[in-house]
């Protein structure tokens, strides 16, 4: 199952338990539900928006927003239900960035990070290593993320993939026909070939890929 497709279904289980949320009638107030009961689900729905969303999506603020007021009120609830809602609609329709790929970028931006460290250290092996293997994968998930095959596919031919169906292009893509060799070296250990200057291409590039594909 994809990290797409276990979202979908989270969506799908805090949709159902929302609906069999336990409301009883008050004398006093209208229909109410106990508080443990929705501040579950609210709980559970909050982190999901964040994650499938980021924090920074309207999404996310209203539903926090809201959710910092709300109280066991079943017209207080609604309100958060129908954040959560339209999350869930934008989320199937597919009108949010690639879950993947953004999560996959916050992942490789570590990796990234590391490989710079490393390199300001004098550590230009691990730094091409670490950049390497970053810059191979991203590139295959992009590519998978966008219909093509290369699974168990070299570098070289997943770069080929890529330009054949025209997903990188300008400088970008004259920059990237340098990458596997690059890459090769750094996986072959054949250091005379990556010095620091080499090292800091290949960072650059996998900076610069992340920041243009992986970002939502």
């Amino acid at each position: 199952m994809t990290l797409k497709e276990t979202f979908a279904q989270r969506f799908a289980e805090l949709h159902d338990m929302y609906k069999s949320m336990p409301f009883k009638d008050s004398p006093y107030s209208g229909r109410y539900v106990p508080n443990g009961f929705w501040r579950k689900w609210a709980t559970s729905a909050q982190n999901l928006i964040k994650a499938a969303f980021g924090e920074g999506s309207p999404h996310y603020k209203n539903f926090s927003h809201l959710y910092a007021k709300t109280n066991e009120r079943e017209d207080e609830i609604g309100g958060l239900h129908a954040v959560f809602a339209s999350a869930k609609e934008d989320f199937e329709g597919g009108f949010v960035f690639d879950v993947e790929l953004r999560v996959s970028g916050e992942v490789f931006g570590d990796f990234v990070g590391l490989a710079r460290q490393s390199l300001t250290e004098g550590h230009k092996h691990v730094a091409a290593v670490l950049a390497s293997a970053a810059l191979e994968d991203a590139l295959k998930r992009f590519a998978i993320a966008n219909g093509l095959d290369v699974d168990g596919r070299d570098m070289q031919n997943v770069v080929n993939a890529l330009k054949g169906a025209g997903l990188v292009s300008g400088a970008q893509k004259s920059l990237l026909d340098t990458m596997p060799k690059l890459r090769n070296a750094a996986m072959h250990a054949e250091w005379e070939k990556l010095g620091e200057s080499e090292v800091g291409s290949i960072l650059g590039y996998v900076e610069q890929f992340l920041l243009t594909k992986f970002s939502g």
